[in-house]
């Protein structure tokens, strides 16, 4: 007789999730959900391709030796960067290496490249610059690499260079609109399989919006508190979590320890936190 599986359905079974990262960064996210019993629809909103101009680039790239600091904000930087930093002899060994947040210290680590600084708590460009190495008795006249997608932020350079930093950047991709066919979300929506969708940028909640439109009340779950009005005026409800993949990876392994079953709750401020 086979063994029959006793344990209680996960704390999101029957929960119908969209997960709109890039194609190449969905797996993680999408098999922690699916381990809480969530039933995942898999949409990128973004899609990640080389940059445009890579001579630009290169030039940079070819005075690596006088920079005294390189930050990479996000794992895409980490992965592009590599392939390009292996044309100039990958980073010199007296680069002080940061990185944003966990999983692009993780994307570092995996490339045998052992970060410098990262922030403890907080991931994003504020808790980076909140370490004492980049305060400005430390910071000032050294020069500083920001390897990223094209446009983005300005927060960190600008932080920077107002500490007396010398700031360069290394657009080593750019994020682009996927061509992907908009029926295979309309679809689920239109039969109400749907009940929460996760953008992990406001430029993935623009591209969503521009491919299926609007999809009547439906709660979305944002990385950050800026994207909020973009939500508000498509007439969707909002919930924000700070770093959704952790935060979900944190609450199975509560429940799959017997935990409480209850996932989160809603606030007056509409967040939505996770145990």
């Amino acid at each position: 007789m086979a063994d029959v599986d006793e344990r209680p359905p996960g704390p999101l079974a029957q929960t119908g999730v969209v997960v709109t990262r890039p194609a190449n960064q969905a797996a993680h996210l999408s098999a922690l959900l699916e381990a809480a019993g969530a039933r995942v629809f898999r949409f990128p909103a973004i899609a990640i391709v080389p940059p445009r101009d890579t001579d630009r680039l290169e030039a940079v790239l070819d005075r690596l030796p006088q920079f005294q600091i390189a930050v990479f904000v996000s794992a895409n930087a980490v992965d592009w960067g590599e392939r390009y930093l292996d044309m100039f002899g990958g980073l010199p060994a007296s680069l002080k290496v940061a990185a944003v947040g966990r999983g692009t210290a993780s994307a570092l680590q995996e490339r045998g490249l052992a970060p410098d600084l990262v922030p403890a708590d907080r991931y994003d460009s504020e808790a980076l610059l909140a370490l004492p190495e980049f305060q400005e008795s430390a910071v000032s006249g050294q020069r500083v690499l920001i390897l990223r997608g094209e446009g983005g932020r300005e927060l960190l350079a600008d932080t920077l260079y107002a500490r007396g930093a010398e700031v360069e950047y290394a657009e080593v991709y750019r994020r682009v609109r996927p061509g992907i066919d908009p029926g295979k979300l309309l679809e689920p929506l239109a039969k109400g399989e749907v009940d929460v969708i996760i953008v992990t940028s406001g430029e993935g909640l623009r591209n969503l919006l521009d491919m299926v439109g609007e999809a009547g009340e439906m709660p979305t779950i944002l990385p950050r508190r800026s994207s909020r009005p973009l939500v508000a005026r498509c007439g969707w409800q909002w919930l924000w979590i700070r770093a959704p993949q952790a935060a979900f990876r944190r609450r199975k392994e509560r429940f799959d320890r017997g935990g409480r079953e209850q996932v989160g709750e809603h606030t007056r401020d509409r967040h939505f936190r996770v145990w």
